[in-house]
């Protein structure tokens, strides 16, 4: 037990180890509260007074949520040695967190942001104090869980820190190797004589190896053998970057180093995110100190990212999600233009389904008037022209053989290595099993919108044939009462010709819509099977229930290894349990490869046929639409024309009526004649009358049927 005036702690409670200092964790004497304290070893007295004095001015001066707080600084009573008493960080540094076997491929896209936004915002305060960290690393990151669950990540250890501008230079070399930008890399670990002197930008590239660290779980340069063992290569490797490049690595010795220009296919960020962090990453891990980017440009487009909002879209042809990253007042036009960039689908042919209901976007909106998306809830993007069906791209984990000697300390290795594979296993049937989900919503509900629409093109062309009958019955009115009274309307031939044209329309189209209501009807069959197999589907349970196995032995080979030396009996139970880690391993994998990825490509072919089948669906259906509308807006031409036609026939047949009644009988039979044409004259006038009635009481008829429309969807 060691003391201060005010804090205790137990030298058992180390929380980390440098060359100068120990920090512990400690508690106030009153209070009970925990503590952070740093306790400096003689090896920090050998240093100048100024730099010892350094660390302690530089905490004080510094007060920001990102960076650890100083709350006072004490002696311990025997020694008088220096204690810093610093915020307690209960979650460990970020090089804990991404030692965890479920981060061995990065952090996910949640967490790595709330990194970003952390190290930017305490960066940024070190900046506007003229601070230099020179020893920016996942260790020097340390981690607090708030009251809500949420993390927040704090700098640490100024040990390194001194006052610096951005526009002066410092020669002294400090931090840790693998984040050392070359010009000091070259000198402090290769020990070569040379007289660069260094700037602010030093940090940044600390900052970028840190972020690519945090993003796929492994440092961007590695030769082989490790930067440790291979320090020339590692030298070499930097230096030598193309530009562009943010990461590169030596598989083989005396092989070429193979560099990549992209965040790799295990890394869990979204592409939306890496399209925006790898031009970061690449201008930050720049060897040339002139090219280098600055810390406000930096900022900004750190910053930039952080204030984007993020809208989830689904591509049901293509089977993949997508996250867009865009700033809330852009219009939506802009966000088609961002969907083009992402899923290679023009904004002309770009449809949204949301919770069942077509998505009707005005271009000139702002995308904050989107409803609220999520991964579980995203907006159902639907093409209206065929595109290639992707799925989800993964890339299977390794399981690593245990090689049947026993080995104490390689086996806990290999365990760590087999329950991270199993965690990535098991995102991969997550990601499957949620494209599978998101392809049946979505699927479902472009059946029932098509459906509908056929519903409402089937009551259009009802509506068309109502109106086609009344034609009809007033060209044979036309006929019955003018024909033998006229020469012959001959505008009513090239009409009859027209209503036989619409009624071949008619039936053609009611046809191949009710085919088309035949094969949705398949399609919702397929679909009920294909709902059944997913929602019984276990493959996540068995995954978890394995995962929580393996984690287990992995759990037990790590204290094997803390105590180096096993009795018999413990040994042999070591070496079983390292056969079922194996065991549980490849079950897993069984499960992923016969299982799920078999359903999950099952259903891939069943959505490229059902894809195809909605696409040529839609065309159709808008081309009946359309003509079913024309066709309607001529027939109500035709109608009016035929009114038109017989109302001005009305006076000629009162004129010829007249005509008949003055004309003399000359005879009884005659005069009997005459008398005959005259009643038939009077019922002529009066069926003529009553036909234009119940034109007009027709149209009435038609014009209500012509506005009562289905809801849409």
């Amino acid at each position: 037990m060691q003391s201060t005036t005010n804090y205790l702690w137990l030298l058992s409670d180390v929380l980390g180890q440098g060359a100068t200092a120990s920090v512990y964790k400690a508690r106030h004497k009153k209070t009970g509260d925990q503590y952070a304290v740093k306790v400096f070893n003689h090896v920090s007295y050998l240093r100048p007074y100024e730099v010892q004095m350094r660390e302690f001015e530089m905490l004080r001066k510094l007060n920001h949520k990102n960076i650890v707080k100083l709350f006072a600084v004490e002696e311990v009573g025997a020694t008088k040695q220096k204690v810093l008493v610093m915020e307690y960080c209960s979650g460990g540094s970020l090089l804990n967190v991404l030692e965890e076997s479920e981060n061995a491929f990065g952090l996910s896209e949640a967490e790595f942001l709330i990194v970003l936004e952390s190290v930017v915002g305490g960066m940024n305060q070190l900046r506007e104090n003229g601070v230099v960290h020179r020893d920016i690393k996942p260790g020097n990151i340390m981690r607090v869980v708030g009251d809500d669950g949420q993390s927040i990540y704090k700098l640490t250890d100024f040990g390194a820190a001194r006052e610096l501008e951005d526009n002066e230079k410092f020669v002294s070399l400090y931090g840790t190797e693998e984040y050392l930008h070359p010009d000091m890399y070259e000198r402090a670990v290769l020990r070569k004589p040379q007289k660069k002197a260094y700037g602010v930008t030093v940090d940044l590239w600390s900052i970028g190896v840190t972020f690519y660290q945090a993003a796929t779980g492994r440092l961007p340069f590695i030769p082989f053998g490790g930067p440790r063992k291979n320090k020339e290569m590692m030298y070499k490797i930097t230096t030598q970057k193309p530009e562009g490049a943010i990461a590169g690595v030596q598989h083989r010795d005396d092989e070429s180093i193979e560099w990549s220009y992209e965040l790799p296919i295990s890394c869990r960020l979204s592409r939306g995110l890496k399209d925006l962090l790898v031009p970061i990453l690449a201008n930050i891990l720049e060897v040339d100190q002139t090219k280098c980017w600055g810390f406000d440009q930096f900022f900004a487009e750190a910053s930039d990212i952080l204030h984007r909002t993020v809208i989830h879209l689904f591509s049901l042809q293509q089977a993949m999600m997508f996250k867009i990253y865009i700033h809330s007042y852009n219009t939506i036009n802009v966000l088609m233009d961002a969907i083009l960039k992402q899923a290679d689908i023009s904004p002309q042919n770009q449809e949204f389904v949301y919770e069942g209901h077509r998505l009707e976007l005005e271009l000139t909106h702002q995308v904050q008037s989107l409803p609220k998306t999520t991964e579980d809830r995203p907006i159902i993007l639907v093409s209206t022209e065929p595109k290639v069906l992707i799925g989800v791209i993964y890339k299977e984990p390794e399981i690593p053989v245990f090689p049947p000697k026993f080995d104490i300390i390689n086996d806990a290795s290999l365990a760590k290595t087999v329950v991270s594979a199993v965690h990535q296993l098991l995102r991969i049937t997550k990601s499957l099993m949620k494209c599978r989900d998101l392809i049946l919503r979505g699927t479902y509900w472009i059946t029932a919108i098509l459906k509908k629409e056929c519903e409402t093109i089937l009551q259009q062309l009802t509506t068309l044939n109502l109106k086609l009958s009344f034609c009809q019955d007033t060209m044979v009115q036309g006929h019955k009462l003018y024909g033998p009274l006229t020469q012959g309307l001959t505008e009513l031939g090239s009409l009859h010709i027209k209503l036989q044209s619409a009624q071949e329309f008619i039936m053609t189209s009611s046809r191949s819509v009710q085919s088309i209501q035949k094969q949705l009807d398949q399609i919702a069959a397929e679909w009920c099977q294909s709902r059944d197999i997913h929602h019984e589907d276990n493959t996540v349970g068995k995954v978890e229930v394995l995962l929580e196995k393996v984690s287990s032995i992995h759990s037990q080979l790590r204290k094997d290894r803390v105590k180096m030396k096993l009795q018999y009996n413990d040994e042999q139970i070591h070496k079983f349990e390292k056969i079922k880690l194996g065991m549980h391993a490849k079950k897993v994998q069984m499960l992923v490869r016969e299982d799920c990825v078999q359903k999950y490509q099952k259903l891939l072919a069943s959505t490229k046929e059902w894809m195809r089948i909605f696409c040529e669906t839609r065309k159709q259906l808008t081309t009946f639409k359309n003509q079913s509308v024309n066709f309607i807006q001529e027939l109500e031409k035709h109608q009016a024309h035929l009114n038109k036609i017989l109302e001005q026939g009305l006076p000629r047949l009162q004129e010829e009526q007249q005509s008949v009644t003055k004309i003399p009988a000359s005879r009884d039979n005659s005069e009997q004649k005459c008398m005959d044409m005259t009643i038939r004259m009077k019922q002529l006038k009066q069926e003529m009358e009553g036909v234009l009635w119940e034109l007009e009481q027709n149209n009435l008829i038609i014009e209500r049927l012509s506005i009562q429309k289905p809801h849409g969807v």
